[in-house]
């Protein structure tokens, strides 16, 4: 399926209930009418809590790191798993992404009813289900390309049991574990290697790379970060020494999430003159629409501001309900609405209720939510009652996007020009 006619068919979805936050007086229209109209997110009917996505931020964003792994030589796949929007997909492929990345196969399932072609599955796959659907899809599509994580002999006995048959290999990545106490992975290069032998005995999977997760590294500062990252070049520079990735075109190394990508620049820049072309794949994903809390604070771009930096994206709107004490106030967004894992939301702005005016949110605190409820505690200096619209600021992208099927892309004057659909 190309990837253009299935995104574009997404501005053919009817308006209606399933969405929230939609006028309710657009009901009947689609979602490419009404954005089309270009209502502004306060005065255009639009209910709250309504989650807002800045235009000018995401675009920002894309080309940023566009321009950060050129300039690095890095290929990219971003993480989908932050946004799951075949919308983003595609301007992230327009910014020069090698593919997408997926955690689980079910997001793979919905990068490939959208078009995508290469998908770079950042996790152990063994579910024979899966497996045969993956199978499948190289089958049916010559263009299409799988690589996968693999980490243990188990895990390559479950894998060729299912792919008995399959027209060609499923490529897959050595993961390296980053360490005791960490997640998955192999946890030394010997048990790297008896994986790699595994896999070299069947002829459903053929070795490409080797890969992991820098992010999980005990205690990571950025000499730890930088010691494992080499570890995972010499473990590539081995199996390329000992002949392992005979019958492939290149060598896959793949590393990078969105707190220590500038280390995986520094390692990978570096990498020894293999046999093969490298292919040096980043992964972050959360820079799409980065953050005003963890990823704000963990970014790289703290560390090399020479480069650049992210924009905090999103703006959860909310309305006062309730102003029961001068110290304390109820706004209509709670934990079905906003990203609590990391960090409370941020109050950023007041919108005046009775006249438009967009002010800081002084003097006031997202102390807790409720299901449904923002709790604000606020100081003498908080001028805020009952109606007006509070615009906070979340943290974590990843449980920002998931809460929201259909988010409004706002320009900087209110006004909305599309919408970004998401599949979780």
């Amino acid at each position: 399926m190309a990837a253009d006619n299935a995104v574009a068919r997404l501005a053919g979805e009817p308006v209606d209930h399933r969405y929230k936050a939609l006028p309710p007086d657009a009901e009947g229209l689609t979602v490419g009418e009404l954005a089309a109209s270009r209502r502004n997110l306060f005065t255009g009917g639009f209910t709250t809590p309504v989650l807002a996505l800045s235009a000018e931020s995401v675009e920002h964003n894309l080309a940023l790191l566009e321009t950060y792994s050129r300039r690095h030589r890095l290929a990219f796949a971003p993480h989908g798993k932050t946004s799951m929007s075949p919308q983003l997909f595609e301007r992230q492929l327009e910014h020069g992404a090698w593919g997408i990345t997926a955690a689980v196969p079910h997001q793979a399932r919905v990068y490939r009813a959208y078009g995508i072609r290469r998908i770079f599955l950042a996790n152990e796959v063994v579910d024979a289900a899966a497996l045969r659907w993956i199978a499948g899809e190289l089958d049916t599509d010559p263009e299409c390309r799988f690589i996968t994580y693999v980490d243990s002999v188990r895990g390559v006995e479950l894998m060729d049991e299912a792919l008995r048959g399959v027209s060609r290999p499923l490529e897959v990545v050595i993961e390296l574990g980053a360490g005791e106490g960490a997640r998955t992975g192999a946890r030394t290069e010997a048990d790297c290697a008896a994986v790699a032998d595994a896999v070299a005995a069947t002829e459903t999977l053929r070795l490409v790379g080797v890969a992991g997760y820098e992010g999980e590294v005990p205690q990571a500062d950025g000499e730890s970060v930088r010691d494992w990252l080499r570890r995972l070049v010499a473990l590539a520079a081995e199996f390329d020494k000992a002949g392992r990735f005979d019958g492939t075109e290149e060598i896959v190394i793949s590393a990078g999430g969105s707190a220590w990508f500038d280390a995986v620049a520094d390692v990978l820049a570096d990498i020894p003159e293999l046999s093969l072309p490298v292919l040096k794949l980043l992964r972050s994903g959360a820079y799409v629409s980065h953050d005003d809390g963890h990823y704000r604070h963990l970014t790289p771009f703290n560390r090399v501001p020479q480069e650049g930096a992210l924009q905090p994206a999103f703006r959860l709107w909310a309305q006062v309900v309730s102003r029961p004490t001068p110290e304390q106030a109820f706004v209509n967004a709670g934990k079905r609405d906003a990203a609590y894992d990391l960090d409370l939301p941020v109050a950023q702005a007041v919108r005046d209720a009775r006249t438009g005016e967009i002010r800081p949110a002084d003097g006031i605190t997202v102390s807790g939510l409720s299901d449904q409820h923002g709790w604000l505690r606020t100081t003498p200096e908080a001028d805020v009652e009952v109606g007006d619209w509070v615009g906070m600021g979340l943290s974590h992208p990843c449980t920002s996007f998931d809460k929201w099927q259909l988010i409004p892309v706002v320009e900087r004057d209110g006004t909305v020009t599309d919408f970004i659909r998401t599949f979780f």
